[in-house]
């Protein structure tokens, strides 16, 4: 599923395309896409509306439209969008399709079928997101205060949207990789200088990612069709049965809260 670094980087790429264009169609090909909003709303209130920016806050990208309205688009699992000529073949598993009057259009593919989009009136969608990891004020004292909160284990507490935004399955197990600590410890047992330590994998893990422009593990590829690098440099994350560039042990993978998590044993050792 594409993450922060992800949607930055499509987010990133997408805005040179769309920016100050005026949408001139959209045709809506599997309407299961469209969430909250019926297609024709959907439809009509993209169609003829200046894109005045595009953003990123979690893992949505905020299309921002001249009304004064927002387009949020979630790829979930499998979704991507494509920027292509208006006469060039649309990308196989299209489901929508939004034409600009510069003569491209871009294309939401998504092979699954999970990814959403939707118009909104205001941020509202936004108020049950927790901060940004990698605004300013997301500080090692804010994430200590977080995970003070929760005696769960930190992994999938990392995953929580509420708490922080936009750390997937990925990214989580490379920080608590660099960080060293195991998957399973308590969120709310770490010491203040783990929770530190922690604080700046997430950061240093995530900024990594957005340079190498994501990580193209299955589906996730770029508007322009390329594929993100971020994967080559992964310690831990879809590496079972390599052993440790830190230490040479075998990594595994396991289950955590039904997320598979991948781990070195010896350097994060189990609490």
């Amino acid at each position: 599923m594409p993450e922060l670094p992800e949607v930055e980087t499509v987010t990133n790429e997408i805005r040179p395309y769309v920016l100050g264009c005026r949408i001139k169609d959209v045709e809506v090909l599997w309407p299961g896409t469209v969430k909250g909003n019926t297609v024709t709303e959907f439809v009509n209130g993209l169609k003829d509306q200046i894109v005045t920016n595009v953003s990123r806050r979690g893992k949505f990208i905020v299309w921002h439209l001249s009304g004064g309205r927002r387009m949020l688009t979630h790829l979930k699992m499998t979704g991507a969008l494509i920027a292509q000529e208006a006469n060039v073949p649309p990308p196989p598993y299209n489901r929508v399709e939004i034409t600009l009057e510069n003569g491209l259009k871009i294309f939401f593919r998504d092979p699954r079928k999970f990814g959403r989009m939707r118009i909104i009136d205001h941020d509202k969608a936004f108020d049950e997101l927790g901060p940004e990891p990698l605004e300013p004020e997301f500080t090692a004292e804010v994430l200590e205060s977080l995970l003070k909160k929760r005696k769960s284990p930190i992994k999938p507490t990392l995953l929580d949207q509420t708490l922080i935004a936009g750390i997937g399955n990925m990214y989580a197990d490379e920080a608590l990789f660099e960080a060293k600590i195991h998957p399973l410890r308590a969120a709310d047992g770490l010491t203040s200088t783990e929770y530190r330590k922690l604080h700046k994998a997430i950061q240093h893990v995530l900024l990594a990612a957005i340079e190498s422009k994501g990580a193209s593990i299955s589906n996730y590829v770029r508007p322009g069709g390329e594929l993100g690098h971020a994967h080559f440099a992964f310690k831990v994350a879809h590496r079972r049965g390599e052993n440790c560039e830190r230490c040479g042990a075998p990594l595994e993978r396991i289950v955590v809260r039904g997320r598979g998590t991948y781990l070195c044993p010896k350097c994060q050792p189990h609490p």
